[in-house]
């Protein structure tokens, strides 16, 4: 069996400084494997149906969560994102979203992964 690749974008360090014990990261990350696995489908109908207010509410959850969890290159285009969501025209917002999609969807399968790994027996 093949160990589990390195996770890209899941930083556990980070999470642990910031909240100190083993169990709370866990219940944290269980918490944001739903918070994603509910919210990226719902961005993107946002999205879809322009709208941006919808959008952004989302995103500047996302972007609450992500310096706890993520790595700074993640958490800085989160960040970039969401602002743009504020103002920037629909297209411009999808476009970034696009890119920004399949890295949360990425950090979503790293969550998975160390959940199933490291969830108490």
């Amino acid at each position: 069996m093949n160990p589990s690749p390195a996770p890209v974008y899941l930083s556990i360090d980070r999470a642990m400084e910031f909240i100190g014990d083993v169990n709370g990261v866990l219940s944290l990350l269980k918490t944001l494997h739903q918070t994603l696995g509910d919210d990226l489908p719902r961005i993107q109908a946002m999205l879809d149906k322009d709208d941006m207010h919808g959008a952004n509410r989302l995103l500047h959850q996302l972007k609450g969560f992500t310096p706890v969890f993520c790595v700074d290159s993640l958490v800085e285009e989160v960040v970039r994102i969401e602002h743009l969501s504020k103002h920037a025209a629909s297209a411009e917002i999808r476009g970034a979203y696009s890119h920004l999609a399949p890295k949360l969807e990425q950090l979503r399968t790293e969550v998975a992964t160390h959940l199933r790994l490291h969830a108490p027996a």
